[in-house]
């Protein structure tokens, strides 16, 4: 199956087979969407949620044929519920075969700050398997803060090209200090566009909504599959309402248990991994601008990292209609988003002779703007303001002061000669960020939730494998699956091994023996 590409957990380079009912999720008892909600609603809700719980949407038809638009109410804060509502946007196709319905399937594509309708409308809801498509509701809910519900507003197009081609790697005080400015003035403007919602849109709040979902739409259990980000938002929905958790598919996943900082550095290590499997890649093809056959991938590192050097004094141009060139900030993040997925690859050999031999930086900025959700007119998306509003309210931040990245940048340049530098700086993003922290680094055991689905690729870039161990080695009904690969997630990638393992489990609720790999 093709996908998108679900986004970076942390990274802002800018800135960054059993009966189907064994997991209780079937909603067709109920007589009617109220009945269903009533059925649904936890015994425990306090009295003053239950409107949230029971309320029935309103169904519009929307976008392609099949799919479903409606506005669901959650509370602004769940601990005061009576200081307003906020509104989420969410979408489903419905099931379409002729055996039972086994419930909805909600998806979410990571970020924080992908949109989850986008990528239902654009993918899952298309391009999942047939057979999970004819038993599932396919359900997506941008997340509050995120797309269409509420987004948070941060710097406008111009405002965030100036943010994107900051230096990130800074080579003097004059240059720290110009950085230090453009997340301070992020940090400022998120506070000043989005001040109702930026004290509200942790994952926590996100995860809380997803229960409310879940009842109104009638199902006693939530099905999920998450990517990337997504694996902490399943995680963290599991370890609130264990007993609510049905068939949940964790895939990418992240570890709860780290503070940032610590998330940070392992993540760089994870573009140093991917990229490592590229460089020995391109020397074996005859359009490698960065080696040659032999050439080791310290070798081809080097030649990277002169041609950063080289744009970071001389940017290229890059056929723009906005007047950008190439200078080592986008290239950087260019490079990164092929790292995402191997497919990617050759597009990125082609990108990089293009800006090393012909002066054309078209392709790599290409590349960044895809990252970014940039598109030709010089519009952004808010994946970056709403990835940074939620990272930088989930967790303290990984560094408060220039100072304390000075002092890490050994250990994060030891994690990748290439990445390191710029990884560190934009690990400081979070320093200047008008609201607290509302939470701390933890671990998550859900105990008591039926069998959840781990998924780690071994050589994934934006969530190393590690995090997927751990994270099973937390949950106490974990079951680890492993893809031997490339590529940022497994499910949906080419491999039969894992797809059949995932498709078995969501139509069987039969998980895949803990530990089983594919290739």
């Amino acid at each position: 199956m093709a996908r998108t590409r679900t986004t970076a957990t942390v990274l802002a380079a800018a800135a960054l087979l059993v009966s189907a009912c064994s997991s209780g999720s079937s909603s067709s008892a109920a007589s009617s969407p109220a009945e269903a909600a009533l059925a649904a609603l936890p015994r425990s809700t306090p009295s003053a949620l239950e409107p949230y719980y029971t309320q029935k949407l309103s169904w519009r038809s929307c976008g392609a044929p099949g799919f479903q638009c409606a506005t669901m109410k959650a509370p602004l804060d769940y601990d005061k519920p009576e200081s307003g509502d906020v509104r989420l946007a969410v979408v489903r196709v419905r099931a379409t075969g002729k055996d039972e319905r086994l419930g909805s399937l909600l998806v979410n594509p990571g970020g924080p700050g992908g949109s989850a309708i986008a990528y239902l409308q654009q993918y899952a809801g298309l391009g999942y398997p047939v057979e999970v498509r004819a038993r599932y509701d396919m359900v997506a809910m941008d997340p509050r803060g995120v797309a269409r519900s509420e987004p948070v507003e941060c710097l406008n197009g111009p405002q965030m090209d100036a943010f994107t081609q900051a230096d990130i790697t800074p080579d003097d005080r004059e240059e720290t200090d110009a950085l230090v400015g453009q997340y301070r003035a992020f940090a400022e403007a998120c506070g000043a566009h989005s001040a109702r919602i930026l004290r509200h849109v942790s994952t926590v709040d996100a995860a809380r909504d997803m229960d409310v979902l879940r009842a109104v739409l009638g199902d006693r259990k939530l099905n999920y599959v998450g990517a990337s980000y997504g694996t902490f938002l399943g995680a963290t929905y599991a370890g609130l309402f264990p007993e609510r958790s049905g068939r949940l598919v964790l895939d990418g996943a992240m570890d709860p248990s780290l503070s940032a900082r610590r998330l940070n550095l392992e993540q760089t290590a994870g573009f140093e991994t991917a990229f490592q499997a590229f460089a020995k890649d391109c020397v074996r093809q005859s359009d490698c601008p960065l080696g040659g056959k032999g050439d080791t991938p310290a070798q081809v590192a080097d030649h990277l990292k002169a041609f950063f050097t080289k744009l970071d004094a001389h940017p290229v141009p890059g056929s723009d209609a906005h007047g950008r060139k190439l200078g080592e900030a986008l290239a950087t993040t260019g490079v990164i988003a092929a790292m995402y997925d191997e497919a990617e690859w050759p597009q990125l050999r082609d990108a990089l002779n293009s800006a090393m031999k012909r002066n054309d930086g078209a392709g790599l900025l290409a590349l960044a703007d895809s990252y970014y959700e940039r598109d030709a007119d010089g519009h952004f998306t808010n994946l970056m303001a709403a990835n940074a509003a939620v990272n930088c309210l989930d967790l303290p931040p990984a560094f408060t002061t220039p100072e304390q990245v000075e002092q890490s940048l050994p250990a994060f340049e030891k994690a990748s000669p290439v990445f390191g530098k710029g990884l560190a700086w934009a690990s400081l993003n979070c320093a200047y960020w008008p609201v607290k922290p509302t939470a701390e680094p933890h671990r998550i055991e859900a105990k008591g939730a039926a069998p959840i689905v781990v998924v780690g690729t071994t050589r994934d870039p934006a969530t190393p494998y590690r995090w997927a161990q751990s994270l099973a080695r937390q949950l106490s009904s974990a079951h680890l699956l492993t893809y031997v690969g490339d590529g940022h997630t497994a499910y949906g990638r080419g491999s039969v091994c894992i797809d059949t393992a995932i498709d078995t489990y969501l139509l069987k609720g039969t998980p895949p023996a803990n530990g089983k790999r594919c290739a």
